[in-house]
């Protein structure tokens, strides 16, 4: 871990440099400018920062820097022995879904994370989904500011566009750690955030989770590795996916709009209460909701279509783990039922980074998607099930999930699948563009 502090946390406990009234040091004779000053005191060296700040909209160092250091009480890395229990876990889990999905195994690399290892090597992923919502934003940030202000300060655009980096860095910082200390596996949050192929489990977190349920850790680890293994089948198999997902992210945060009045406002409010030397002072400002956009009913149906096309994954995912281990895993149903209340209604780590991205990465019709897999299962088997992830314009819509079982009806009966091959040679190849031809946009396969 870098040593360096976050930007704006500096602190101190040496006492200033005593220097003759010349202006050099004490038995000296040579002077130093005023650079020289500005860089040996604390709070002007981290201004010095702030005004040559010449990255993107998000200081990406800073979050680093900041969920790092949030999380270092209590991170404890991971043992050889947990490694070689994820392996096995992932490696069983794998052997166990090859028999109840047509999907072959997605997972390349097997591992264990840290929750500083979490952080570190999902953070590339992060950036694409941060980066377009903060440059929408700070787009706007300079009519913030008076024409006359603007008109005097030469540097303020550039003070502006660095300070709003240096806010959103350390939001996205604390929105990051808390992330970590709950995520379980490298896909507990709907989104591929691991390396393409990189299956991973978190097992200080995976142990935390196991607490009050009454089961045995080993039952708990082999049940998230079903998970995350089954997650790595689709993302690594059904090749538009992947992207669509993270496309879905960016698409909603390029509509997002801000009310520059009520910015203005609210910022003017926040940073007079803002103290540089104060971190406290900082992360209040920071809450105000200085920076919360608005969502337009474009963005409300955006919302819409990626929380579907969240709900289909994660409930292909249930169905098919469900039928991996519901006679092998005694606490199969208990285990299941968990992870739909914790994802169906997000921990507080999810809503701290809701209010930064702008949405919840919530599948909320899980239990609705669930449903259709199963009945899907039921009427068509396991290759009719899965040969609508063929192409999106096979996917259900969300009008298809408020009844499951009509829609897998509605397909036709029997084994054969000569409804969704029809369907797929009429849809021709999938799209590459994430706003035609959504999913979840009414269209029925």
């Amino acid at each position: 871990m870098s040593s360096d502090l976050p930007f704006g946390f500096g602190a101190s406990g040496r006492e200033p440099e005593r220097r003759e009234p010349g202006g050099g040091p004490p038995g000296g004779s040579g002077g130093g400018g005023p650079e020289d000053l500005m860089g040996k005191i604390p709070l002007f060296a981290e201004l010095q920062k702030l005004f040559t700040y010449s990255g993107g909209p998000v200081n990406w160092d800073l979050a680093r820097q900041g969920a790092i250091g949030a999380v270092a009480g209590g991170h404890r890395p991971v043992s050889d022995d947990e490694r070689q229990a994820v392996r096995a876990a992932l490696d069983l889990a794998d052997l166990w879904l090859g028999e109840v999905t047509e999907l072959p195994s997605g997972i390349t690399t097997a591992t264990a994370w840290s929750r500083v290892e979490w952080i570190e090597k999902t953070l590339p992923v992060w950036s694409n989904l941060c980066d377009p919502v903060a440059a929408q934003i700070a787009s706007t940030m300079t009519a913030v500011i008076p024409p006359e202000a603007a008109q005097a300060a030469g540097q303020m655009g550039g003070m502006l566009k660095a300070l709003g980096g240096m806010m959103f860095g350390a939001q996205v910082g604390q929105a990051m750690a808390s992330l970590s200390s709950e995520v379980l596996t490298g896909t507990d949050v709907g989104l591929p955030l691991a390396p393409p192929g990189t299956a991973v489990l978190l097992p200080q977190n995976v142990t935390e989770f196991g607490t009050g349920l009454g089961l045995p850790e080993d039952e708990i680890r082999l049940f998230l590795a079903l998970r995350e293994a089954a997650h790595q089948r689709l993302f690594g198999h059904v090749s538009w996916l992947r992207q669509r997902l993270l496309d879905a992210v960016e698409s909603y945060a390029r509509g997002i709009t801000v009310d520059v009045d009520a910015m203005r406002s609210k910022m003017e409010e926040a940073m007079g209460s803002v103290d540089p030397t104060n971190p406290e002072s900082l992360q209040a400002a920071l809450q105000s909701g200085m920076f919360t956009p608005q969502e337009s009913p474009e963005q409300q149906r955006a919302l819409a279509r990626l929380e579907t096309l969240l709900a289909l994954t994660e409930g292909w995912v249930d169905a098919v783990v469900y039928q991996a281990c519901a006679e092998r895993l005694p606490g199969a149903v208990k285990l299941t039922e968990t992870i739909r209340r914790r994802r169906a209604s997000g921990g507080p780590a999810e809503q701290t980074f809701a209010t930064l991205v702008g949405l919840e990465l919530r599948p909320r019709r899980l239990r609705d998607a669930a449903t259709l897999w199963a009945a899907l299962h039921k009427e068509h088997g396991i290759e009719g099930r899965d040969r609508l992830w063929n192409h999106p314009d096979l996917l259900p819509s969300a009008e298809d999930l408020d009844d499951p079982e009509a829609f897998a009806r509605g397909h036709g009966a029997g084994p054969a699948t000569e409804w969704s091959v029809a369907a797929l040679d009429e849809a021709g190849p999938a799209p590459t563009d994430p706003e035609r031809d959504d999913p979840s946009d009414g269209k029925s396969a």
